[in-house]
């Protein structure tokens, strides 16, 4: 979806002029958003909790066998 960073919203590929352009500002639409640098972080976060949480299953296992 073209996401146009001037106007800060998405367009619909109807909504854009015959040259591809934002019919509000007139700039050339970006072709997606990029994702918030918190999202990013978030997804890191999860990643490194998960991998230490099954570290701990792992040995708690080893442990009880």
């Amino acid at each position: 979806m073209p996401w146009c960073e001037h106007c800060d919203q998405r367009l619909e590929a109807e909504e854009l002029t015959e040259e591809g352009t934002c019919p509000d500002c007139g700039q050339a639409p970006l072709a997606h958003r990029k994702p918030p640098w918190y999202f990013k972080f978030m997804l890191v976060a999860s990643v490194i909790y998960l991998g230490y949480r099954a570290f701990q299953g792992v040995t708690w296992v080893v442990h009880h066998i």
